[in-house]
């Protein structure tokens, strides 16, 4: 397994210090998309987070995904091709 690129760190520390999850998963999926639309070169264009946390307790899955996007700014959508996101309560499944 490969160390994490900077953009990935980035993603991982950025949602730790705003959510406090009880569980956080950052995925580079860059590789699944090599040559195709999106993919920069970088190795850091695709990415998948899963994240649990107390903060997202009676928020709608689109409140949760806002919320996300908000707090990583001008990752998703500038510096990130695609970001996939769950977003859950604790004790809520994947």
């Amino acid at each position: 397994m490969s160390e994490p690129g900077p953009i990935e760190r980035e993603l991982h520390d950025t949602l730790a210090s705003a959510f406090a999850p009880l569980r956080l998963e950052v995925t580079n999926d860059s590789a699944k998309h090599h040559g195709h639309a999106g993919d920069d070169g970088s190795g850091e264009s695709h990415f998948s987070v899963l994240i649990e946390s107390a903060a997202f307790a009676g928020q709608s899955r689109l409140k949760r995904q806002r919320l996300v996007n908000e707090i990583l700014g001008d990752l998703p959508g500038q510096r990130i091709h695609a970001l996939s996101v769950k977003a859950l309560a604790p004790g809520e499944e994947a």
